[in-house]
């Protein structure tokens, strides 16, 4: 049965540019209040200027739990409740394992699980108190497939996923609903702003086999999901055929890992 957005109040984290910002205009468009958290405040206010008066700006750091716990406890007295938790920021950090060091892991689980952690927990307490709520976190198909050449970011993702469905199981029973968001290559900022080591980023994009979706499209597709309750959402077709793929035989897509690596090398000298 789908929902309506109207008047319900959802916290987006990351949500200055990429999905994050599409998902804050899809939610306002819809008349949902929309927070749009950002550790870059001046992007999340431009966003909010451009979305209009049901966006407010607000500025987040999800790698310190007591920013986004005080956020979340903020949002939910400030609007009377929090309908939606949105986890939504990451980072990309590209490279092949001998190549990277401990911080590249640490900066990868800081962003991508434990602020994940951070805010789904913070919310989780405020929605079983109001008996409802729903908590969507962005993990990627590199967490369902594994992606060499991002190895730190599939093993975040993963977990996600892992921490997602099984949340999911508990919260049934106190009307909190959780999903988790499995999206193929999208048209984002995090490209740009990726952790690469001795990858070129360009090369990179220049040779995927597929085409990226845009921004506002994943937005579209996660919010279609989540009025249909989904509890794992991949899209495009790519990425749920992938998926599928591996389900059937673990070491089907083998070939197309190692054209993918092979790529990756081919540039190895020139990158940073």
């Amino acid at each position: 049965m789908a929902i309506s957005f109207r008047d319900r109040v959802a916290i987006v984290t990351g949500g200055a540019s990429g999905i994050g910002r599409a998902l804050c205009a899809e939610l306002a468009g819809r008349g949902a209040m929309v927070v749009c958290a950002d550790i870059h405040y001046d992007g999340a206010r431009t966003a909010v200027a451009a979305i209009g008066p049901r966006a407010a700006a607000a500025a987040l750091d999800v790698t310190q739990s007591e920013e986004v716990a005080r956020l979340v406890e903020d949002t939910a007295r400030t609007y009377g409740r929090l309908d939606y938790m949105f986890n939504n920021a990451g980072v990309a950090v590209g490279g092949e394992v001998r190549d990277l060091t401990l911080e590249h892991w640490r900066q990868a689980i800081d962003i991508n699980l434990w602020g994940v952690i951070y805010g789904t927990t913070a919310a989780y307490a405020v929605m079983l108190r109001q008996g409802s709520g729903h908590i969507v976190n962005t993990a990627s198909a590199a967490g369902l497939v594994g992606e060499p050449g991002l190895i730190p970011y599939s093993v975040t993702k993963s977990a996600v996923i892992s921490l997602s469905t099984a949340l999911r199981a508990e919260g049934h029973a106190f009307g909190v609903r959780v999903s988790v968001v499995c999206p193929g290559f999208v048209d984002t900022a995090i490209y740009d702003h990726a952790i690469g080591v001795r990858i070129d980023k360009a090369e990179f994009l220049k040779n995927l086999p597929v085409r990226l979706v845009s921004a506002a499209a994943a937005a579209r597709a996660i919010l279609r999901g989540v009025e249909r309750n989904r509890s794992i959402m991949v899209f495009p077709f790519y990425a749920r055929l992938a998926w599928w793929l591996m389900r059937i035989h673990p070491d089907a897509l083998g070939g197309l890992h190692r054209k993918t690596l092979a790529k990756l090398r081919a540039t190895r000298s020139g990158a940073q």
